[in-house]
């Protein structure tokens, strides 16, 4: 049973990386390229430093991604969104 989409997504808020799970981007040339594709996007519901928590729309599946490996977030309570 896929998750529900979450309260905190924003159409507007969006991040251009693969999804681990359903990899809908995999045969899509505007990805291969390496450019921000109209269909292929993931919500981006927060961040906290160098660490996004995303979801898919097209799946559902949440995660997140250190986008800068050996940069560890700061530890004080505070996180951006």
């Amino acid at each position: 049973m896929p998750l529900p989409i979450d309260p905190q997504a924003d159409p507007a808020r969006r991040a251009w990386v693969a999804c681990p799970v359903c990899e809908d981007d995999r045969h899509c040339a505007t990805c291969a390229d390496r450019r921000n594709c109209g269909e292929h996007w993931r919500y981006l519901i927060s961040n906290r430093g160098p660490v996004v928590h995303l979801q898919c729309p097209r799946c559902t599946h949440m995660w997140e991604l250190n986008t800068r490996p050996g940069v560890t977030p700061r530890d004080d309570g505070t996180a951006c969104a």
